[in-house]
């Protein structure tokens, strides 16, 4: 009788579920009235769908165990981006994968430093203003400034600088770049709870950073707390124009910045602990030169031996074992076939969160043809790009703008015109940013590539440089010293050749569309 209850009851239930789930008929209008009914039936139903990934289940219950609603700014408290930039600096310094990957990061980013190309319509100024920087940032050590806050953003999540003044750099402007952690800028306890101020970033009614607290003393100093004046609780107010805050912006209205690689921080551990696994284990087998084993059964006949004896043996030795007794060797089943294909893994989820392909993460292209390089580089390339306009942005032009208010007060440094185009301007002149280019693998084809679309007109010097991170006057203005040169010193000049085309099919099918991936990549990447 129970059985035949539940399944009339599981049946209406079915026909009730397909009645809810029932689409309505376009051609169905709503009453005259605007009462929702459909003409001749009963009132409108709602279609009732449902998401897989919203379901709760025992299954995925742990799994989701850490999921919450957290504002941006909650989410990143000052605890949680304490402990993620301790471990994140704690992999860094230990793990040779992270250290490399960090650096190769911060080095293709930044390079040698950006360079200022000025494009004002007055040429001598440009040229003056561009010589003067160059100096300038060559005795601040600006490339090397800028390296360290990309290291400093990817290991701690983000990177503060103040300007300041600094008689000392031995350059006509005297601004200067100093680079702070992320722990001195901070909220004291005393201070916290308020809610117009986000650890250490002072907000305005329009919620932009207004002000930053700045700790005289870094937190992990270990003379932070010696001196009762002079703590780790005493600070420093700096309004928002004196400070440069670099960090990435992963949520709407957050303030704070986390490491870059926090998602492959459990991986680089992993990584770690099995490597370590797997010399343990192979360091335990072989530690055992050899053992004595016999085949015989438990009442055998064997002679009897203390079991876990150890016996030393010389070398070049022939000896007798005891009566039913055999000497064997622990065969070490480490590393195991696997062990590389697991590091490799690893690396390549680990290098994900960064846009880096494996091979730039590992070092190693021993797995790659020339074009699926190429190809893994496109992406990677791209994200350099997006970050080193990131610089220019929240970098370099609130330095640029800093060091003209400065420099035009010097007597002599740059030319009265600039006093109009920076003096309370609300812009900056304008002027654009060169980096250094991408080496090509192969020179030839990039050459042959180059020239083709300089003759279609599909590019100009100026794009081609810049490609190179030069400045397209100064190398053209260059080469033609060296022709006036090359002429008055009866020097021949080499002429150009265009190779033709080969009638044949290459004979590698690949290498046609390793030229076209490699010109897209190369064009694509300055």
């Amino acid at each position: 009788m129970l059985k035949a209850i539940a399944t009339i009851f599981a049946r209406a239930t079915r026909e009730s579920s397909r009645r809810d789930l029932s689409l309505p008929s376009p051609s169905l209008a709503r009453g005259p009235h605007g009462s929702g009914l459909r003409a001749g039936r009963g009132p409108r139903r709602l279609v009732v769908a449902k998401f897989d990934s919203a379901q709760t289940t025992a299954e995925n219950r742990k799994h989701w165990a850490n999921a919450d609603g957290l504002s941006p700014n909650a989410a990143v408290n000052p605890e949680v981006r304490r402990i993620l930039r301790n471990r994140a600096r704690y992999e860094v310094a230990n793990n040779s994968y992270a250290k490399g990957i960090v650096l190769t990061l911060a080095n293709d980013t930044v390079g040698t430093g950006p360079r200022l190309q000025m494009l004002t319509d007055d040429a001598e100024a440009n040229a003056r203003i561009e010589d003067a920087f160059d100096q300038w940032s060559r005795a601040v050590d600006l490339p090397g400034k800028l390296r360290t806050m990309r290291l400093a953003r990817a290991e701690s999540g983000e990177a503060f600088a103040l300007l300041v003044s600094n008689p000392g750099i031995g350059s006509p402007v005297s601004l200067d770049l100093k680079l702070i952690e992320a722990d001195q800028v901070a909220t004291p306890l005393l201070r916290r709870g308020r809610s117009d101020e986000v650890d250490g970033i002072i907000l305005d009614d329009w919620g932009n950073p207004a002000a930053y607290r700045v700790l005289k003393r870094h937190p992990g100093d270990g003379s932070a707390f010696r001196s009762p004046v002079d703590d780790a609780t005493v600070f420093d107010t700096f309004p928002a124009s004196s400070v440069v805050h670099y960090f990435r912006t992963d949520r709407p209205g957050q303030l704070r910045g986390i490491p870059d690689i926090t998602p492959a921080l459990p991986l680089f551990a992993q990584l770690r602990r099995y490597t370590l696994a797997t010399i343990a284990a192979a360091e335990t087998a072989a530690n055992f030169a050899a053992v004595i084993y016999t085949d015989s059964p438990a009442n055998g006949e064997a002679d009897p031996l203390e079991p876990m004896d150890e016996v030393e043996l010389e070398q070049r030795l022939a000896t007798v074992l005891p009566g039913g007794w055999k000497l064997g060797q622990v065969h070490a089943e480490q590393p195991t076939t696997t062990f590389g294909e697991f590091k490799r893994e690893v690396l390549n989820e680990i290098a994900r969160c960064l846009n880096m392909p494996f091979n730039v993460a590992a070092g190693n292209s021993s797995g790659y043809n020339y074009a699926s390089g190429r190809l893994d580089h496109q992406t990677y390339f791209k994200s350099i790009r997006v970050e080193q306009h990131h610089l220019q942005l929240a970098v370099l032009d609130r330095l640029l703008r800093a060091w003209l208010n400065e420099a035009v007060l010097v007597e002599g440094l740059l030319p009265q015109s600039m006093r109009t185009l920076t003096g309370g301007a609300a812009t900056l002149p304008e002027h654009a940013w060169f980096w250094d280019g991408v080496e090509h693998v192969d020179p030839a084809k990039e050459a042959s590539a180059q020239a083709t679309r300089l003759a279609n007109h599909t590019t100009t010097l100026a794009a081609e440089f810049a490609r190179a991170g030069r400045d397209w006057e100064q190398e053209l203005r260059q080469r033609a010293k060296e022709i006036t040169l090359m002429n008055e010193l009866g020097l021949a000049l080499a002429t150009t050749q265009t190779a033709a085309p080969a009638a044949s099919a290459p004979a590698d099918p690949s290498d046609s569309a390793d030229q076209v991936d490699e010109e897209t990549a190369s064009a694509s990447h300055r």
